[in-house]
């Protein structure tokens, strides 16, 4: 009985790393058989507490006190829970990285500024409160992530947190007009008003080119740590890179000059993940 739960619940992992995380999945193919199974598991808990906080569902609160009390030591009582209690058989989750990521959903969960108004959400006014938003939400994805995938070093945690926040970076401005639809602004207060307050398409280019320097330096710190991973290296390198190349496609649309998310061609991300997984 046991078993055939724990394949119901593999089977929607995989089912929703391939339908939602496209990029991802496409990464997840060069993972070890090992460790690829674990991979979708842990991104099942991550991406389920994600569209729980993201859509406002009624069972948002609960799910995400039931992992801050698994991490405290309490006994599994939602599926997620269930599904890292048996990762933890395995690998040695940080429970650490695990709260601030409850954390940061919490923050999301915030109610949203007025529609329009440019006003940051879950309390972003510097960017060193942005990076700290980006770290709570997506760092420690990352080294939760390197956890399940094995480290050499104390040091890849840094790396894998920096990897993680340029994503998230990355995510923010691909988004930024779904956001402003929603009445979420994910910038630093301040850094908008440093560059006039707009974020028009066609107005906001030297914003943009602000804030695409910033993920990619993380992209920098980030993927210095790939060779720090005992497993699952051109995979991570494949990610990282495609997920960078959305980037260089906000620059090549024109830094937000029309409105609307900036998407990178199939072959052009199939190439870059080659070209990654090869170097590394």
């Amino acid at each position: 009985m046991l078993l055939r739960a724990e394949d119901a619940v593999l089977t929607e992992a995989r089912a929703t790393t391939r339908s939602v995380g496209r990029t991802f999945a496409l990464a997840c193919r060069l993972l070890p058989s090992a460790v690829r199974d674990d991979v979708y598991r842990l991104y099942l808990v991550f991406r389920t507490l994600d569209d729980l906080v993201d859509e406002r569902r009624p069972g948002a609160y609960a799910a995400l006190a039931a992992v801050e009390a698994w991490c405290d030591g309490g006994v599994a009582t939602s599926l997620e829970t269930r599904v890292l209690g048996e990762l933890a058989r395995r690998h040695a989750l940080p429970r650490d990285a695990l709260r601030a990521f409850c954390r940061g959903m919490r923050g999301d969960l915030a109610p949203s500024p007025l529609r329009g108004r440019a006003q940051a959400s879950a309390g972003i006014v510097t960017e060193a409160d942005l990076d700290t938003y980006c770290y709570r939400v997506a760092g420690t994805v990352g080294v939760v992530m390197a956890s399940v995938l094995g480290t050499t070093g104390p040091e890849a945690d840094r790396h894998a947190a920096a990897l993680g926040q340029a994503m998230q970076r990355t995510n923010i401005l691909r988004d930024i007009d779904e956001d402003l639809a929603r009445g979420r602004i994910y910038l630093a207060r301040e850094t908008l008003e440093r560059f006039g307050g707009s974020l028009e398409p066609g107005r906001r280019a030297e914003l943009v080119r602000d804030q695409t320097a910033r993920a990619d330096a993380l992209y920098d710190v980030g993927l210095e740590g790939v060779p720090m991973l005992r497993s699952g290296r051109r995979a991570i390198a494949a990610a990282g890179h495609m997920y960078r190349e959305i980037l260089r496609q906000i620059e090549r649309d024109g830094l937000g000059a029309r409105p609307g998310r900036a998407v990178v061609p199939r072959g052009r991300k199939l190439y870059v993940a080659a070209r990654a997984a090869s170097a590394a």
